[in-house]
């Protein structure tokens, strides 16, 4: 077992305060997220109150509004997701992510799914927080790059059976194309009506300079942190592979989309790059 699986991800730590300085700087915020400075822990919530700066940088403002829009879109999915009868939310590689303790769907069941180190170190902060681990949710062990994401779900009770909400959020970008196909095509194999929103790192030579530039500078933090990006995509070879994958409804969300949804009318400046895009994928 390598030293990425020992540790807990450093980048879903990252994408947590980030999260966290949404909730303390922004107004009106993309994401309501009331549990998000409780889970970076103390320290870290003292030093960000005291002095936001660090991460308000253009930088830091662009990346933190776009895991603040990749969370409300996917939640706004779910919400809909949730209206049409689907009872099941799977979150792939959740890291600290919030959603499970302020469920408003009372018969919703939720699963996190992530590397075993990552969430026993989530849990301590969960204790840490003194936030309460709902019965409605389960979680699910795995590492995508060894282990048979479909085996896994098994276990945890979760099959084809009934339609499942799937949100993948920050994680393609650091796992194979194998494994990021193979595990798209196990959402492919759920019942008709799972759906799944997933981010994905456009292939840089698509870029203009600037966005090039963001993905350099956000790539090399990310291998520092011993989690390097490896897979990239283009809109509409990933289109074409989620339909012969079986998806029957495909939808890329731009980030004029997105800027349009989500940050229409705002005076503070807040923006998302073109870097880090969405999909979403219905059976």
């Amino acid at each position: 077992m390598g030293d990425a699986l020992r540790r807990p991800s450093r980048t879903a730590e990252r994408a947590a305060v980030l999260r966290a300085a949404h909730q303390l700087l922004d107004d009106p915020r993309i994401l309501d997220d009331p549990i998000a400075v409780r889970l970076i822990g103390r320290e870290q919530a003292a030093a960000l109150r005291a002095d936001p700066q660090p991460f308000d940088t253009l930088a830091a403002r662009r990346l933190r509004t776009s895991i603040a829009i990749r969370s409300r879109y996917a939640e706004d999915n779910l919400r809909e997701a949730f209206r049409r009868g689907v009872r099941r939310y799977v979150i792939l590689g959740a890291g600290l992510d919030s959603f499970a303790y302020r469920n408003p769907f009372e018969d919703l069941r939720v699963y996190e799914v992530d590397q075993s180190a990552t969430q026993a170190w989530k849990r301590r902060r969960l204790r840490d927080a003194e936030v309460d681990v709902p019965k409605s949710l389960t979680f699910v062990p795995v590492d995508f790059e060894t282990e048979r994401l479909p085996e896994a779900m098994r276990r945890a009770g979760i099959d084809a059976s009934a339609p499942t909400f799937v949100s993948w959020l920050g994680v393609t970008v650091y796992l194979t194309r194998e494994a990021v196909m193979g595990t798209l095509a196990w959402v492919a194999s759920l019942a008709p009506g799972s759906e799944i929103v997933f981010g994905y790192a456009i292939t840089p030579s698509s870029l203009g300079a600037d966005g090039r530039a963001a993905v350099e500078r956000i790539a090399a933090r990310a291998a520092a942190a011993g989690e390097p990006w490896r897979t990239f995509f283009e809109p509409e070879v990933l289109r074409r592979d989620l339909e012969r994958l079986g998806f029957a409804a495909v939808e890329d969300f731009t980030p004029e989309q997105a800027v349009e949804r989500y940050l229409r009318g705002r005076g503070d400046g807040l923006w998302t790059g073109s870097a880090l895009r969405l999909m979403k994928a219905r059976r």
